[in-house]
């Protein structure tokens, strides 16, 4: 009798690899490179500035905590925009590259689970609440804040609710190059009984705690607002689930129609700076 199983004339090839489309190499959101080109576009002009023109800039920029001594409306339009703008001023080179490459390693994850318009307004609320803890923390202070790294601490908090939540079934790495919002997000009681989650809270906070003692620093020019990476940090941990489009995970929206992953990763959205996120 005459084998076909190897020619699949007579019936499946039982043995045979289904190939699996290739993946990018930088499968990175586009949300997530425009902002790091924007934070780039903004450090870089202020080379061409003068030192006047720049001081004038960070002024009207940065989180400055003494606008707020009479009032939010006494302060001014950059008592209301710098809650945002803050975020696209760096101390420096180091201070940039630092931000924009752990944005590429969480914001990435974020991004690509929430969509474009979510991922940016989560951001914005990161940061916002970030500003606070910082405004909070050092009341009436001339001292102005910069960096994207409170809405950074943000987008890590908000990773760390679902990376570790990837079936036993799957494959961790691939998994987290595939569909996001498939993972189920479980609800944060359940999460902090997660030991790697808790580990992670444990390493970022002590090293926060450290870094505002101190004893670790970015440069004396740059120490670290500490305080607005706690308030980013907390603000991503307890709010993510707002955003969160995915529910429950299972890929599906709220009204129970299916996600379709798309090529682009999903995409539907004395200077203080808060270095080292």
């Amino acid at each position: 009798m005459e084998d076909h199983s190897e020619t699949g004339q007579g019936g499946p090839e039982w043995n045979e690899q289904v190939e699996e489309p290739a993946q990018p190499m930088f499968n990175v959101p586009t949300s997530i490179l425009v902002l790091i080109v924007l934070f780039s576009l903004v450090h870089g002009l202020r080379y061409l500035l003068s030192p006047g023109q720049d001081l004038v800039f960070l002024i009207e920029m940065a989180f400055i905590p003494i606008r707020y001594v009479d009032g939010l409306f006494s302060s001014g339009i950059a008592g209301f925009t710098s809650f945002v703008s803050y975020n696209f001023l760096h101390g420096d080179l180091t201070h940039l590259g630092i931000n924009s490459i752990w944005m590429l390693a969480m914001g990435s994850a974020v991004a690509k689970r929430i969509g474009t318009l979510r991922f940016l307004l989560f951001s914005s609320v990161c940061g916002l609440f970030a500003a606070l803890a910082h405004l909070v923390t050092h009341w009436g202070e001339i001292v102005p804040v910069i960096g994207a790294s409170g809405a950074i601490s943000g987008h890590m908090a908000a990773a760390i609710r679902f990376i570790f939540s990837v079936p036993s079934d799957r494959h961790g790495a691939g998994m987290l190059h595939g569909n996001l919002r498939a993972i189920p997000l479980k609800p944060l009681f359940q999460a902090l009984q997660d030991g790697r989650v808790l580990a992670i809270l444990a390493i970022w906070m002590m090293t926060n705690v450290v870094s505002g003692l101190g004893i670790i620093s970015v440069g004396d020019e740059n120490p670290i607002a500490w305080e607005a990476h706690i308030g980013g940090f907390v603000a991503g941990l307890l709010l993510f689930r707002v955003f969160d489009r995915s529910g429950n995970g299972g890929g599906k929206s709220g009204d129970g129609s299916e996600f379709i992953e798309d090529a682009d990763g999903m995409d539907q959205v004395e200077t203080n700076t808060d270095q080292g996120s």
